[in-house]
């Protein structure tokens, strides 16, 4: 109370009512990746919002094969595959809202554990997100992937305010297992397999290389020589001409997809002919290629690179083959992005979040813009993903099921046989309640730790768990068996601990654990009268 020295009518609020605590949010992920452009971390709500931040995927190059004006094959051209783009749009047709892009690099870049090492030391700097997708990771050797796994869980474990999504790759099941450790598995979620999506590739039309089915043939120069290429279709060969003046014959490397013919300018289509029957005989693998003498005279070869099947690009079909381009263009639409599952599963996460509760296990639930998973899971082979009897890391399933769609069919985390924290939903509700009470209780620092202060931090968090256990997210049929507030001297706390400046806020919590198992037990019952 203030000391008045002056006479009048003074008014005084007395505040009655403790301090809320205010729910944190549960799924706001952050994507590690790398980008187009844009800066090294940003927060966005949309995919649009992402591209102009951040720029679209990398376009994928493809060659098509085209045999009497039909498409008989397309092949895509094997490049680094960035995912980011494509994980963060199958988050959001999942369901998933605000979430935070780590950009480790530009698509410049050769990926490298450096790379996300530094990415996971920028996230630790960010209070919001609460989950952690080391989405371009996955395309790392195996070890490098493992050891960063090793290190989200332990970014989680020691900010407690955060849990990891974690992919396992085809056939990586039992090296994931003896390579991510014993240290904060409940801290982390593993799911598996890879996912079909019905995403399509971005590509540029002059990334499309049009060719007919084998065998190719080129004229280098007319009257001189031919080059013909009898490998597969999806070779995609070149042929190299390097004139040079001071060579003193022609010389010739075959490489798988390519022919390099060195000559000297005064060298004839007889010369370049003699020389590629002497070096055949050496012996050399030509590689597919042969090269034919058409004709004798100067050799006026064309130096640089010269595609032998002619280079044709699908921008070129717009105006020349309508037909055929519209063809292709609708091929190409039938190419379908496989992902990662981390990312629909963040937006599974997210969406069971806002719909039914933190305290939901993420399972059970269909995922969207998805063909299906790459690979068939049956019940046996669950089995051993979902029990781990000798490490307990489980690892949860996707799964395809008749009339019902491809589920997200698992909720454990890779703390798979521990009894506290083997459920995804109850490893995070606590991290959820623990952190909504660790900031609601802010305002108690420095304040008289006295009777006063402990009712008032006392009534704030028994009202937030009372909230929470209406709802349903805590077991029992009365508050009092769902949860418990301990405060005080004599309960938590001694003259010591008050005398060093600690009041210690005793919490216990009953969380709803899914039912895994559901056993239908029948019996025949006997005809009565």
């Amino acid at each position: 109370m203030p000391a008045y020295k002056t006479p009048g009518v003074y008014v005084e609020e007395i505040s009655t009512l403790p301090p809320s605590v205010a729910e944190v949010s549960t799924a706001i992920p952050a994507f590690l990746g790398y980008t187009e452009k844009g800066p090294a971390i940003a927060r966005v709500t949309t995919l649009l919002e992402y591209e102009e931040l951040f720029g679209g995927p990398v376009p994928a190059s493809f060659t098509v094969t085209v045999d009497a004006g039909q498409v008989t094959g397309v092949t895509r051209t094997a490049t680094t595959e960035f995912l980011l783009y494509y994980s963060v749009s199958h988050y959001f047709k999942n369901g998933g809202g605000a979430c935070y892009i780590v950009s480790v690099g530009n698509y410049g870049a050769t990926p490298a554990k450096a790379d996300f090492a530094t990415g996971l030391g920028v996230l630790e700097k960010e209070d919001e997100p609460t989950l952690i997708i080391l989405t371009d990771a996955v395309g790392l050797l195996s070890a490098d992937y493992h050891e960063l796994c090793q290190g989200a869980l332990a970014q989680c474990h020691k900010l407690g305010d955060r849990f990891s999504i974690f992919d396992v790759r085809a056939g990586d099941v039992s090296d994931f297992r003896n390579s991510i450790g014993t240290n904060n598995l409940a801290y982390g979620a593993a799911y598996h397999p890879y996912v079909q999506t019905s995403l399509n590739y971005a590509y540029a039309e002059t990334g499309v290389t049009i060719q007919p089915p084998p065998p190719w043939t080129k004229d280098l120069s007319a009257n001189t020589n031919k080059v013909t290429f009898t490998g597969t279709a999806g070779a995609a060969p070149t042929v190299t001409v390097v004139i040079d003046g001071a060579a003193t014959t022609p010389t010739f490397t075959a490489g798988t997809r390519a022919l390099t013919i060195t000559a000297k300018a005064s060298a004839t289509g007889d010369d370049v002919a003699t020389a590629w029957t002497a070096w055949k005989a050496v012996p050399n693998d030509p590689k597919g290629f042969e090269v034919v003498k058409t004709g004798s005279g100067a050799a006026t070869l064309t130096a640089g690179v010269t595609d032998l099947v002619g280079g044709n690009k699908l921008d070129t079909l717009k105006a020349s083959n309508t037909a055929l381009y519209n063809q292709i263009k609708t091929r190409l639409t039938a190419e379908r992005v496989v992902l990662p599952p981390s990312g629909a599963v963040a937006g599974i996460y997210a969406s069971v979040d806002r719909d039914r509760g933190v305290w939901k296990a993420p399972a059970n639930v269909s995922l969207s813009a998805i063909i299906g998973p790459v690979s068939k899971i049956t019940d046996d082979a669950q089995e051993d993903l979902n029990v781990d009897p000798t490490a307990g890391k489980s690892i949860n399933a996707i799964r395809a099921f008749t009339g019902k769609g491809t589920l997200v069919w698992g909720a454990r985390t890779l703390a798979g046989n521990d009894n506290e924290w083997r459920y995804v939903p109850v490893r995070r509700l606590f991290i959820m309640i623990e952190e909504s009470s660790r900031k609601a209780t802010s305002f108690a620092v420095f304040e008289p730790n006295d009777m006063t202060t402990w009712l008032k931090v006392r009534g704030m968090i028994e009202s937030f768990l009372y909230g929470l256990w209406e709802r349903g997210a805590l077991a029992g049929p009365t508050p009092a068996a769902a949860y418990y507030v301990n405060v005080g001297l004599g309960k938590t706390m001694t003259t010591q601990d008050i005398l060093e400046g600690r009041m210690i806020v005793e919490i216990g919590i009953a969380a709803v654990r899914p039912a895994e198992f559901i056993v239908l037990r029948f019996s025949h019952k006997l005809q009565q009268a």
